[in-house]
């Protein structure tokens, strides 16, 4: 156990070094999703109309917390694929470590990762004035809801990373971001679309997510009659762990096979 801890943490650092040097990457993505927020909430928040009334800024943000989770799945399946496509893992493979470490490391440094740039994105959200009117407790509980989805969203990024075997692919799988996050309650309330959309949108295992830190931070815009939305913090711990369950073992398989 403790070889394979030590192993994970050199993979660990090794990937927080790569950032360093490197930042570029995440540099932007966090410039992309400050963007997004700024261009939602100063040039279309004044259009939109929350449910029940309140500001716009406060019902945008918790949808971009959850946004910035989900982006990562995309930063975290470019990381694994460069290092298939530069032999990286497999020199990984021909050492003396532990065969878990690599994919442990790599998850370990993506939640490092999540937390330093949700609390930059947070930062801009209080400049804009959004805030929490949940209590302390709740608060937490909000921002660990954030990071659970989060570290879902990693395994997600593994597995798809292990499976792309070009940057064609790589590309491909990372736009589709854009159409889950937008079919959710991220930007504007599930209430505005058809009910057909509207239902496809709050069973969007982001959207429980978006529901669920919108009630605990007190924020504007939780609405809803149906089960899912009644029970948003609940699904909000019960997806992440489903796809936990499903992109784990998957992931945990597709890397022992990557020689075959």
């Amino acid at each position: 156990m403790r070889w394979a801890l030590a192993d994970t943490w050199t993979i660990t650092r090794r990937d927080l070094i790569h950032w360093v040097r490197e930042p570029g990457s995440v540099l932007f993505g966090l410039f992309f999703t400050i963007l997004i927020a700024l261009i939602f909430g100063y040039l279309l928040g004044g259009a939109m109309i929350v449910p029940g009334g309140g500001d716009y800024k406060q019902f945008l943000m918790p949808g971009m917390f959850a946004m910035n989770m989900l982006f990562g799945i995309g930063t975290t399946m470019t990381a694994v694929a460069q290092d298939i496509t530069k032999g990286v893992t497999d020199r990984f493979r021909s050492m003396p470590m532990s065969p878990a470490a690599v994919l442990l490391g790599r998850s370990l440094a993506d939640m490092i990762d999540s937390v330093l740039l949700l609390a930059v994105l947070v930062g801009c959200g209080l400049l804009m004035g959004w805030h929490s009117d949940g209590s302390p407790g709740e608060t937490v509980l909000a921002f660990a809801l954030l990071l659970l989805v989060r570290f879902a969203f990693i395994w997600v990024g593994i597995f798809c990373g292990l499976m792309a075997s070009n940057q064609a692919m790589v590309t491909a799988i990372q736009t589709m971001e854009f159409p889950v996050g937008f079919l959710s309650s991220a930007f504007i309330p599930t209430s505005t679309m058809p009910s057909w959309l509207g239902a496809i949108s709050e069973w969007n295992p982001l959207s429980s997510t978006v529901t669920a830190i919108r009630e605990l931070f007190g924020n504007p815009g939780v609405t809803g009659d149906s089960w899912i939305t009644h029970n948003a913090v609940l699904m909000a711990v019960v997806w992440p762990l489903l796809l936990l369950a499903i992109f784990f073992p998957l992931a945990v398989r597709r890397y022992r096979r990557l020689s075959r």
